[in-house]
Formats: C-alpha cells, structure tokens, sequence
C-alpha cells in the first residue's frame, strides 16, 4: 500500500491539530502511523549477521560474534521493505514522524528495550536505530534515552551498548514506573507507567524486543507488546486479568500517542517502530541463555501486528515453537483486525 505521499500531506497539516487533555479509548482498527502500511511486517534472515554460530551464550559473546556493518546493511533494507523504497534514508525519514511544533533537534525519543534475565537487545541492532535517528532524522544524540522502567538497574554495567551515537543516554529504570495513569478497557482502571511517558516528555518511542518464550497468558512468548512491561508496572500482569491488562497498556495514549477524546484516532504517534531482534532467540523463557540463533530480524510499526505475524510465521511456522491460538489471536481482535486483514495473508514479508 502506497500511502506516505497521501498521509505526508496530512502530517503536513499536524503542527495545527489540537490535543485535548482528555483521556481517550483507542478506536479499533483505525489508523496509527500515518506514513506507513499498519499491518506491514517485513523480516530477513542472514547467517551473516554473524561470524560464528554458538546458539547458547552470553550477551558479551553474542556481540563478539554480530557483525555491525551486515546488521546496519539489513536495518537499512527492513526499514525501505516496511516503506517500500529503495533509499535507506527516505525509508527512515517516513518512518520516523516529526512531533508537532517541534524541530528535530528537539525532539526527544525513548527506546525501550529488555533487560530481564540473560537476553537483552544486541549492540549493533540498539546502534542502528540510534544512528538511523541522529545521523539521517537529526535527532540529537542526548536526547534519545534507552530504558527499562522494571529491569534496567545496572544496565550502563551489564549491557555497555557499542557504537552508540556520542551523547545518547542508557538510562536504566529511568526512574522506573512511578506515575498513574488510566488504562482503558479491557482494564479500564489505573496502572503506574514511566513518568517521561505519561507527561508527554517523550515524542517518539521505539520498541526494540527480543524473540522469547513465556506464559500461555500472553500467547506463549514474549515480544514487542509484552516488552512493556517495563515502561507500565508488570505487577498486574501477574494476577487475574493479566492479558486484558497487557492489552490495555498497549491501547494507551502513553504508548500510541495522543488521542482524539471523542473519535479515538491517533493524532500524532508516538510508538513509531517497533523490532524484534531474534540473531539468537529461545523456544522456552523469559529467564535463561537462548536456545538457538535464527539470525533474523523483523519490524513493523504495529505492535500486536508485529508480534501476531512474528508468533504465527517464524516462531510456529519457521521454529516449530507453539503459542497459544486464541491468546496470540487476540491480540488481533482487540486492535479491530482479523488475519484476513493482513497483507500476503499474515505472512512476514521476506527482504
């Protein structure tokens, strides 16, 4: 779907929209980023990726083996597959959206990533992102904040993320989830979420996942949408209504974007991408070393999207790994979507 010319007239006209204090419910099935195709979900595989295969071993291992320029190459051709260009820096200046009223060099981002256990984001993948932002958008470099609100403590010491663009901050919990917000139904009640979020201090955030087992609660893995556990308090995830919970926060404004209070539609948003690092990736999880090394990568711009494609064609179909049908369809039908919806009927877009 050729849209951006279409919908880069209309952001053109954003700098103009109000955005009311209210709180507002997502409108199912209506559009979030207004550039590129919702439900597009593009993926690759490349045993070059990395230089040495040692499925089981440590993150500090794993970023000796990722060759950087091959995963800078292949985010590049992700990022004009999802746009579908061929020019990398066209494909990240769609992409990513300029907030309203605002320059670049003042917009701020927020990259959540995960730190629990013993699988975190790899280096070059955290270092593409960061210099597609501040070397081809003009973000600058201390304005983008790495976190984890529940499991970053000691991140700067146990994750040290080479290459970074000079300036960009690993922030850790980042203060962790301190401040209440509404989550809408199917919760509909209030929940602790990282405060950068919830004052409207952060204009972009990005969701940069790993590919991991869990409980048949969330579908059986854990990817992009669970990976906010972490920028939301993860402690209602864990009782009655865990998934209605783990949907809900990922309806929210403080990860969407700003909402019209009376249509629901997203005016500006602000999780714009979201990636799933699988170079190495696990069957079973959340804890533990991975399991096997698929070196892939997938992204999309939306986040049950993005894991319902990545949980049903690579990690069922590819892998051979479960997941729950009727949770991991969900995820589908609480956005207003069925996978009748999705292009190439549900499946990854190979680059």
């Amino acid at each position: 779907m050729k849209s951006a010319a279409l919908m880069g007239t209309a952001a053109a006209a954003w700098p103009m929209i109000f955005v009311p204090k209210a709180r507002a419910s997502y409108a199912k099935k209506t559009l979030i980023h207004p550039n590129v195709h919702n439900l597009r979900v593009v993926g690759i595989t490349d045993p070059a990726m990395t230089t040495g295969v040692e499925p089981v071993c440590d993150w500090a291992r794993q970023n000796e083996l990722v060759s950087p320029k091959v995963v800078f190459e292949n985010m590049d051709k992700l990022a004009c597959g999802l746009v579908e260009t061929n020019k990398p820096e066209e494909a990240w200046r769609t992409i990513f959206v300029k907030p309203p009223r605002k320059a670049w060099s003042d917009t701020v981002v927020a990259i959540k990533t995960n730190h629990i256990a013993r699988q975190h984001t790899r280096s070059a993948v955290m270092a593409g992102v960061c210099r597609a932002l501040t070397d081809i958008v003009g973000v600058k470099a201390s304005h983008i904040h790495i976190y984890d609100g529940c499991h970053g403590s000691g991140m700067d010491r146990e994750t040290p993320f080479a290459g970074l663009p000079e300036g960009t901050r690993i922030q850790g919990r980042w203060g962790g989830s301190n401040t209440s917000t509404s989550v809408p139904k199917p919760w509909d009640s209030e929940a602790k979420c990282v405060e950068h979020l919830v004052n409207g201090t952060v204009d972009i955030l990005v969701n940069i996942s790993m590919c991991k087992g869990h409980s048949s609660t969330f579908g059986g893995f854990t990817m992009t949408m669970k990976n906010h556990f972490g920028t939301f308090a993860p402690s209602h995830g864990h009782w009655v209504g865990a998934q209605d919970y783990f949907i809900a926060i990922n309806q929210t404004a403080e990860i969407l974007g700003p909402m019209d209070g009376r249509t629901g539609k997203v005016l500006y948003p602000r999780q714009q991408l979201c990636i799933v690092d699988a170079l190495w990736a696990s069957k079973h999880g959340p804890g533990g070393n991975p399991s096997h090394q698929p070196n892939f990568l997938a992204m999309g711009v939306t986040s049950p999207v993005v894991d319902y494609v990545t949980a049903t064609r690579f990690r069922g179909e590819k892998m051979g790994w479960s997941y729950d049908e009727e949770a991991t369809r969900r995820l589908l039908t609480e956005f207003g979507y069925g996978e009748s919806d999705l292009p190439q009927a549900g499946r990854i877009i190979e680059i």
